[in-house]
C-alpha cells in the first residue's frame, strides 16, 4: 500500500509534501537509537518525537513517511527537513496502540 492511500484510510493529516513510497512494514519506537537499529527501509515509522534527531534517523533509514501519535507536531525546520528528504510527515490524534491497531485492519504489519 502507498503511503497516499494509508493516509486516505487511516484519516492521517499530512504535514508535507513527500515521495508516495510503497509501505513494506512498521516500525514502533520514540528511541532514536532504537530507530536506526529496528526500522526498516519503506517502513511506516510510528512516534511521539517530534526533533530532528528523529527525521535524520529516518532519514538514515529511509523510512517511508513518519507518523507522529496523540497529535504531536514537529517545529517548521523539522517539517523542511523531512521535505528535503522526501520523508512524508503526519499527524493522528489517536494513540500509538489505537493507530497500530488501525494499521493491523488496513494490513499493514
Amino acid at each position: 500500500m502507498k503511503v497516499s492511500e494509508l493516509a486516505e484510510k487511516t484519516g492521517l493529516n499530512g504535514l508535507n509534501e513527500y515521495k508516495d513510497k510503497e509501505i513494506e512494514g512498521v516500525y514502533i519506537s520514540d528511541m532514536v537509537s532504537d530507530i536506526i537499529t529496528g526500522a526498516k527501509a519503506n517502513g511506516l515509522l510510528v512516534t511521539l518525537q517530534t526533533h530532528k534527531s528523529l527525521i535524520a534517523a529516518a532519514n538514515l533509514v529511509d523510512v517511508a513517511a513518519v507518523v507522529f501519535a496523540r497529535g504531536k507536531r514537529p517545529s517548521g525546520d523539522v517539517v523542511e527537513l523531512a521535505k528535503k528528504a522526501g520523508i512524508g510527515l503526519f499527524v493522528t490524534d489517536v494513540d500509538t496502540w489505537s493507530f497500530a491497531m488501525k494499521l493491523n485492519e488496513v494490513g499493514i504489519k
